[in-house]
């Protein structure tokens, strides 16, 4: 079988790892990939989705993975590119996709399924936005992707008009409106499942951390870290979870009749009254992607490739007990900017203490040594049966690595979880 990933970070290293190891081992590719990836995939470079197409055409290739969600709603969206070509994709129409490329769009989904999620507005010039806040803290949100960026808690108004005027008058993340949102409290957890027209499968749970500093302090960033564990969700919640939001949100996408094949990521708040939806994502987050995919066993290309073509089937894959946890090593100046090519040093020291190295952000040098390459550079994962175990693993694993002005946070697994 012939594979293709789309994408280049940590998340799409650890996809194509897991069909790496699947028992069919498959041949893959990887579109765009990146030199850490070229031990598993052929790096594929073309200059656009159609031509992507063509190429997977004249290879042969029996099925493409949506990694990044930018392809998803690109152009006439990859999904649909792939379904007139005749190739079968495990990744959502585009106009499925806009459960996340647009958080109006979702929250409006969301509000129109009764499905339970924060009370919000829209505004679309900063006045508006402004003239809008009453009662603090509040979320703000800009409505388009924005690489886990656009969105701020802010406490007070001197910070929510610093960040509406950076979104409606500067356009830091580009041209959009702004979704103003009620701020929910209780601990956030992540739930995945692999959606197949009316079937679906809901998969390890996970939680991850967003802010670049420790205690949760600083700015949003991508993902600084992530936990995953069956007993991270109770069976009493999950099943809670499935009846509230999974089970209305697949039967909510067959009503507006929209098709959707693939992984669905469903960012949750544990408030008093309930898990509430932060957002969807239409595809595996990252870093929990990196997290999730070591806990998987079985034939995992068997199974996607399955689901890609309408046949969901459960008793492909399982999942390991026991915990993981994936530590982000990031570049000076993240989130704001990023550095590239501060040699690391560590990584082989790191996979013999038994850990898994998933390469986010790196390129090799003329001498042949990885170095820094993006905001995310590198995702140290490591297992254990309890949480700690697994920390402790993770972190040890981590120490080694070094590059100039590393930043890694201390508090992964530990902070949000009682003592």
């Amino acid at each position: 079988m012939k594979i293709l990933v789309t994408g280049k970070g940590g998340r799409e290293h650890a996809l194509l790892t897991a069909l790496h190891e699947s028992p069919g081992s498959p041949t893959l590719y990887a579109y765009p990939g990146s030199d850490a990836i070229a031990t598993l995939a052929t790096r594929v470079s073309v200059p656009d989705l159609p031509a992507l197409i063509a190429f997977m055409k004249e290879e042969g290739i029996d099925l493409c993975v949506a990694g990044e969600e930018a392809w998803l709603v690109q152009g006439d969206g990859l999904a649909n590119l792939c379904a007139t070509a005749g190739i079968p994709c495990w990744g959502p129409f585009k106009q499925a996709a806009q459960l996340e490329a647009s958080k109006i769009f979702a929250k409006q989904f969301l509000q129109r399924h009764s499905i339970p999620t924060a009370a919000f507005s829209v505004a679309t010039t900063a006045a508006e936005a402004k003239a809008a806040l009453d009662t603090f803290p509040i979320v703000l949100k800009f409505d388009g992707l924005a690489a886990g960026k656009g969105v701020a808690v802010c406490p007070d108004r001197v910070s929510a008009e610093t960040f509406i005027d950076e979104v409606l008058e500067a356009r830091a993340f580009g041209a959009g409106d702004l979704l103003i949102e009620q701020c929910l409290t209780g601990p956030e957890i992540s739930i995945f499942a692999s959606v197949c027209d009316d079937q679906y499968q809901i998969l390890m749970p996970a939680r991850d951390y967003k802010r670049i500093g420790d205690d949760d302090q600083g700015p949003n960033t991508g993902g600084m870290g992530a936990v995953a564990s069956r007993e991270l969700a109770d069976p009493d919640l999950l099943q809670l979870v499935e009846s509230t939001i999974v089970k209305p949100t697949v039967e909510g996408l067959q009503k507006d009749g929209l098709p959707y094949r693939g992984f669905l990521y469903f960012g949750l708040m544990l408030t008093p009254s309930g898990p509430q939806v932060l957002e969807y994502n239409c595809r595996f987050g990252d870093p929990e992607a990196e997290a999730v995919m070591p806990m998987i066993q079985g034939d995992f290309a068997a199974y996607v490739d399955a689901a890609a073509r309408g046949q969901l089937d459960p008793s492909l894959i399982h999942f390991a007990e026991g915990w993981s946890v994936c530590l982000i090593s990031a570049s000076a100046g993240y989130p704001a900017s990023s550095r590239s090519g501060d040699a690391i040093s560590g990584l082989d020291t790191a996979t013999a203490l038994g850990a898994r190295v998933y390469h986010c952000g790196t390129r090799l040098n003329a001498a042949g040594q990885f170095e820094t390459h993006g905001g995310r550079v590198l995702a140290i994962v490591a297992q254990g049966s309890t949480r700690q175990v697994a920390r402790d693993a993770a972190y040890a694993a981590s120490a080694p690595v070094r590059f100039d002005g590393l930043q890694r946070r201390s508090d992964i697994a530990t902070l949000h979880f009682e003592s």
